[in-house]
């Protein structure tokens, strides 16, 4: 057993538990550049690890009552078999050293696009809390809302992602969920995240499947990276409603970036270089677009005094 692996998916796991994404778009690049896992190695271990996850929360959900089961089953109807195909599909370009490349450069690609994704979803949240403050949004309908499925649309965003999810193991949660967010504006943010939890489950234990058939599935390593995930996740699940989510998602947002860039080979001036404009300029666009939006313009969560906190309770 590895413990610098246990300990790496430890605090992965964390992360996932705290921000509800984050596993295979952190796991694959740390395995890959600062384990020295081969890109196929780390792709195949990293989705039997996520298959052994997933329907932990998954479960969650499901009790509760915020999965759309519709949207699933036709989401699953595209997913489920291109992320074999996308095994496949990795697995007929063979394993020479283009091929260890070409998945490096699909992991980078998917890392970028994953970390525009979490800007988007962080923008879009700010812009519903600006209109909830204004009082410009209708009024939730009381009791589930009802939302037919669009079948076609949603079973092409499964196939693409699952296309993804196999070859790279990025997008289960990251990728399609931003899809969501446009086929179905009306959905809760709770019914989004179940909804995309649930069938990230099915997507994954396929993708998985074919890793361990025909990938190059290592299951030292899988069960090095499970022994600190799973401690992991019910950690940060627990730390989730105390834990300053804005200030995770932004840490979260430089580690993927810098991960893509690595992946996609930018030499450690440039990478530099660009988190660095990335932290001196970032805040205070963003605090310009927080006032745009008509609310309060800072840049850190305000942090209730003690006081406070055990009068709310």
């Amino acid at each position: 057993m590895d413990y610098l692996l246990t300990m790496a998916g430890f605090f992965i796991g964390i992360v996932v538990g705290l921000t509800g994404m984050g596993g295979g778009a952190l796991m694959t690049p740390v395995l890959v550049l600062f384990f020295n896992v081969p890109p196929l190695a780390a792709v195949s271990n990293d989705l039997v690890v996520s298959a052994v996850m997933k329907p932990v929360g998954a479960t969650v959900h499901l009790r509760r009552g915020t999965v759309y089961l519709p949207i699933v089953g036709w989401l699953c109807v595209g997913s489920v078999p291109c992320a074999f195909l996308g095994v496949l599909i990795s697995r007929a370009l063979g394993q020479s050293g283009d091929v260890q490349e070409i998945t490096k450069f699909a992991l980078g690609i998917a890392l970028l696009i994953a970390t525009a994704g979490l800007v988007y979803r962080s923008y879009l949240r700010m812009v519903t809390k600006a209109k909830q403050k204004a009082g410009n949004l209708p009024p939730e309908p009381q009791g589930p809302v009802v939302i037919r499925p669009r079948r076609l649309p949603t079973v092409i965003v499964g196939a693409i992602g699952g296309v993804i999810v196999g070859m790279t193991s990025v997008g289960s949660g990251s990728l399609i969920i931003i899809a969501m967010l446009s086929l179905y504006p009306a959905m809760k943010a709770s019914g989004l995240v179940g909804t995309d939890l649930v069938q990230a489950v099915p997507l994954v234990i396929s993708a998985a499947l074919g890793h361990i058939l025909f990938g190059d599935f290592q299951f030292d390593l899988t069960a090095s990276l499970l022994l600190g995930c799973l401690p992991g996740v019910y950690l940060g699940a627990r730390m989730s409603s105390h834990a300053p989510d804005g200030i995770i998602r932004r840490a979260l947002t430089v580690v993927l970036l810098a991960s893509a860039l690595k992946l996609l080979g930018a030499s450690n001036v440039l990478l530099v270089v660009i988190l660095s404009v990335l932290i001196v300029v970032g805040p205070p666009l963003w605090m310009y677009a927080r006032k745009r939006q008509g609310l309060q313009g800072r840049i850190l969560p305000r942090v209730r005094p003690r006081q406070e906190q055990t009068s709310r309770r």
